[in-house]
């Protein structure tokens, strides 16, 4: 039996506590890639339709407030390094050749970007009424690998609040709104 020192055990333990935390950040970094994805198509279309109704206006100049499409920043890249994961799918690696290297979003980006929309109005005509946290919305959609998709799930639950198509009926639950 080959004996082996405290020191070689502590080497291997932290090794392979390494390994799962790059594991790990790798798929952060992708959910996190994807988020910005989403987060810049959008952005790209408010500020199109922002510029489209500024120019309806009669007299008025165009706003400083918000930047024009000229200055929308490129979208990011993902690293040549990226490896595919079981975690990756087709939409994902389709988002990121739609991104990739493109400062002006098309619309099948912005057909992605509404994707989780339509996905979570899905969710809630199938809930019925029943309160749910987003956490769980998150779980029942495959979006709770980490905390960046979780946190896309609450910021869409957050906007359809807003625009009555869910309810929020206490502190972090939310229900489908009556029709």
């Amino acid at each position: 039996m080959v004996s082996v020192t405290p020191t070689a055990r502590n080497i291997e333990i932290t090794a392979e506590s390494l390994q799962e935390d790059l594991a790990r950040l790798e798929i952060q970094k992708q959910a996190l890639e994807r988020e910005l994805a989403a987060v810049t198509a959008h952005l790209g279309s408010v500020q199109r339709a922002l510029s489209a109704l500024q120019a309806l206006m009669p007299g008025a100049a165009p706003s400083s407030a918000a930047p024009g499409p000229a200055e929308v920043p490129p979208a990011v890249e993902p690293t040549p390094a990226h490896r595919a994961t079981p975690a990756d799918t087709t939409e994902d690696a389709d988002e990121r050749r739609a991104t990739a290297g493109h400062t002006d979003v098309d619309a099948d980006s912005v057909k992605r970007y509404g994707k989780l929309t339509e996905q979570i109005l899905a969710y809630f005509a199938e809930a019925g009424d029943v309160d749910v946290r987003a956490r769980d919305v998150a779980a029942a959609l495959g979006r709770d690998t980490d905390s960046g998709s979780i946190n896309a799930v609450r910021s869409t639950l957050d906007r359809l609040v807003g625009s009555s198509r869910v309810r929020r009926v206490g502190r972090g639950l939310y229900r489908a709104a009556k029709s």
